[in-house]
């Protein structure tokens, strides 16, 4: 990508420890004449609309004064390598954190431990652990305070550096070095000089379990932006070009080197290399992956074929007309992107709260150093109050309030089937009140299946599934599997066909024990003189009208001159669904159905689901489209899906479900995962996550107002640092017993409580 060509750049970005920071960051990209740019937390990329010959080193420097980094990624980059390195980096912090923290907080929390000079042991551990392992945090508050901005990040590093710094002071110019320091019992402090408090198991303590809490939680976002490089890894890798000048005969090259109007060769089962029109041969081509639909498509000379999807039926030869970035399947690439990059973004609880705590207990130190000195009090002892504040406004338990309802929850998540990507998940399901249902794959199986058999006078139900299942049985056809299958179930062995032939179009026949047997559409049985008489046979018209008006498929089976019977091929509504949709109903939801299929095939499943909301014939490029025009209604829209077709539109959403059945790109697009394919799992999925976020609120609470209670007694000087240690550690217990309650969760699929 030449500087003097673009006219969009994007960025990959590091350094960004909440959303606030893509909101500031956007915001100074912004400021640049000519400059549009949109940052996404969540992928942390961002998209750059610029002039022609725009420099792109002007956007990396404003990126650096913003106190972050960017790179511009690489061609056909689709992860930022800056955000493995981050990843790598959190990891070997949080590896020696735990090593040296450790050893540090036992020796503080336990006096039998406390030898002679254990102080000064603690000293050395610790202070590698705030500064070095720590240095994320206290990095990020100073980019924070650059911007007048106060989140979890500036908490942590105030309160990690005071215990730190006031640590330092106590051993080197105060009384805390003496050789017999011990942390004591009592309620308040013991009189005399203040300097002999020291809070090193504080400092690390603290920073230990919010870098645990922020290395998990990178790791679950670090597979948000795999969406797009799964997508474009579902197209073909090479093709079998048709050359003129090699006399026709085929050559297999990358994909990359194919180009328009090329010529090339599809063989049955192979992936259609790119989008194009059918030059020779006719076949069926299986478009679920795009489309989401489970019904084939025929397809014939002059016919358009997308690339991607699988040619399910005879050779095919097809001329390229849109190859690269101009295919349908890149297209959704780019949806997908931009849904993402458009996601609203949900800033960290813990990120808001501190926005309003921290100034208000850096107001309240500066105010007993005040208040400690206009009363009289020496120098000393007002300084050791004023930190005493600030050491206390870190809360140990905060590190730990997400982490480990997370934990618990995703823990409890994964037995039921379902997995959820990170903390910002939950805050999606508190509000959701519409739930987009896909029809094809999520409240129907996505595959045919043979629903209803109706004989002519005089015909048995086996005679007929074992005739029509013989000769089905040579075809590729899903219409075809879906008899032979059902007839395989029912029967066992089929006999063998003789004369097999494959009349494009219209369907098959063949002889089966010396009868010569035709299966496919009205119109073929009628080239053999075989009728579908209303006079005759009433019942095979009545029920061929019926499923064709329903949606359904109808293949006419005859022999020996007459249409025997109609077999109803059709996609089936899943057997939990509509227990899901009640359900979902009970949680104060109001579920719409979406498919691509006509208004018949969606009205009658709507139907049979109690589904008043239909939106039927939306193509794969409108599904998003649908899903905006709800959240514009005032909608908090979820939505459950499986195919490719339904990525763009699982970005979305306020909270994206697929199927854990589905595609990989409709899973990596989505915000949970139901891995067993049950519609049920959706409500397990909402309600789980809404106890989740309770549970990580109560632990939050509990962690702030320990310490807003314990700051006026730090403020008054009477607070004792082995009860401050003692209270953070009671804390911490009670975040994971908390927690822990999360283990009880009970099934709706299991046991049907809705409680």
């Amino acid at each position: 990508m030449t500087p003097s060509a673009a006219s969009s750049l994007e960025l990959n970005i590091s350094g960004m420890t909440c959303a606030s920071c893509a909101a500031r960051l956007e915001k100074a990209l912004n400021s640049l004449d000519g400059v549009t740019a949109a940052v996404n937390f969540a992928t942390e990329r961002a998209t750059v609309a610029v002039p022609a010959g725009y420099d792109p080193q002007m956007l990396l420097d404003q990126v650096k004064k913003a106190g972050y980094t960017a790179l511009l990624p690489q061609p056909d980059q689709h992860a930022a390598p800056a955000d493995e390195l981050e990843l790598a980096s959190l990891r070997t912090r949080l590896v020696v954190s735990i090593a040296l923290a450790t050893p540090v907080i036992a020796m503080a929390m336990i006096p039998a431990l406390q030898f002679p000079y254990w102080q000064w042991v603690s000293l050395a551990p610790a202070a590698p652990v705030v500064g070095w392992a720590g240095w994320p945090f206290h990095a990020a508050a100073w980019t924070n305070l650059r911007h007048r901005a106060a989140t979890m990040d500036t908490l942590i590093s105030i309160g990690t550096l005071s215990a730190f710094l006031w640590s330092l002071y106590a051993l080197f110019f105060g009384t805390a070095g003496h050789s017999h320091l011990h942390h004591g019992f009592t309620l308040t402090a013991a009189p005399g000089d203040p300097t002999g408090n020291i809070y090193l198991e504080v400092a690390a303590g603290v920073t230990l379990f919010v870098l645990a809490g922020r290395y998990f939680e990178k790791r679950a976002k670090r597979r948000t932006g795999a969406a797009l490089h799964v997508l474009l890894e579902l197209g073909a890798k090479d093709v079998a070009v048709l050359r003129p000048d090699r006399h026709g005969t085929e050559m297999r090259i990358p994909i990359e080197q194919l180009r328009v109007d090329d010529v090339f060769v599809v063989r049955p089962g192979e992936k259609i290399a790119t989008d194009g029109i059918v030059v020779s041969g006719s076949s069926v081509v299986d478009a679920a992956m795009l489309t989401g639909e489970s019904v084939p498509v025929e397809v014939g000379e002059g016919d358009a074929v997308t690339g991607a999807t699988v040619n399910a039926g005879g050779r095919l030869v097809v001329r390229a007309t849109r190859v690269g970035a101009d295919t349908q399947l890149a297209q959704m690439a780019r949806m997908v992107e931009t849904a993402q990059s458009g996601k609203a973004r949900v800033q960290r609880l813990a990120d808001r709260v501190s926005g309003v705590f921290v100034p208000i207990v850096v107001a309240i130190g500066l105010a007993t150093l005040a208040g400690w000195l206009v009363a009289g009090s020496g120098v000393a002892a007002a300084f050791s109050a004023a930190v005493a504040v600030l050491i206390i406004a870190c809360p140990c338990a905060l590190g730990l309030a997400t982490p480990t309802a997370l934990l618990v929850g995703t823990g409890r998540a994964a037995q039921l089937g379902i997995l959820i990507k990170g903390p910002e998940v939950l805050e999606s399901t508190r509000a959701v009140d519409t739930i987009v249902l896909d029809k094809t794959g999520t409240v129907t199986t996505g595959r045919m299946n043979l629903v209803d058999v109706v004989t002519a006078p005089g015909v048995d139900r086996a005679t007929l599934l074992r005739y029509a299942g013989a000769v089905e049985y040579a075809s590729e056809h899903p219409v075809a599997q879906a008899i032979v299958k059902a007839a395989g179930a029912e029967l066992g062995a089929l006999p063998a066909v003789e004369g097999f032939t494959n009349v494009q179009g219209k369907g098959l026949h063949g002889v089966v024990d010396g009868h010569t047997v035709v299966v496919g559409r009205e119109s073929l049985l009628a080239d053999w003189s075989q009728y579908l008489d209303p006079a005759l046979i009433p019942e095979l018209v009545t029920v061929k009208g019926r499923a064709e008006s329903e949606g359904k498929t109808a293949v006419v089976v005859g022999w020996d001159g007459s249409a025997r019977g109609i077999l109803v091929i059709a996609d089936t509504v899943k057997p939990t669904s509509a227990e899901a949709v009640r359900q979902l109903k009970r949680l104060g939801l109001t579920p719409v159905l979406l498919t691509g299929d006509n208004e018949t095939v969606a009205d009658r499943i709507a139907s049979e689901l109690r589904i008043a909301h239909v939106i039927a014939e939306v193509l794969p490029a409108d599904k998003v489209a649908v899903i905006a025009r709800l959240q514009s209604d005032g909608k908090v829209v979820a939505m459950v899906g499986d195919g490719v077709n339904d990525a763009a539109a699982l970005a979305t959403a306020d909270l994206g479900l697929a199927m854990g059945t589905g595609t990989d790109v409709a899973i990596e697009a989505a915000d949970l995962t139901l891995v067993c394919g049950d519609l049920r799992a959706a409500v397990d999925a909402i309600r789980l996550s809404r106890k989740t976020l309770a549970v990580i609120k109560m632990n939050l609470f509990w962690a702030f107002g320990y310490n807003v209670a314990a700051i006026p007694l730090a403020a008054a000087g009477l607070l004792n640092p082995m009860l401050a240690g003692a209270a953070m550690a009671f804390s911490s217990v009670f975040v994971v017993a908390n927690s822990l309650r999360l283990r009880s969760f009970a099934s709706a699929v299991r046991s049907g409580d809705m409680g």
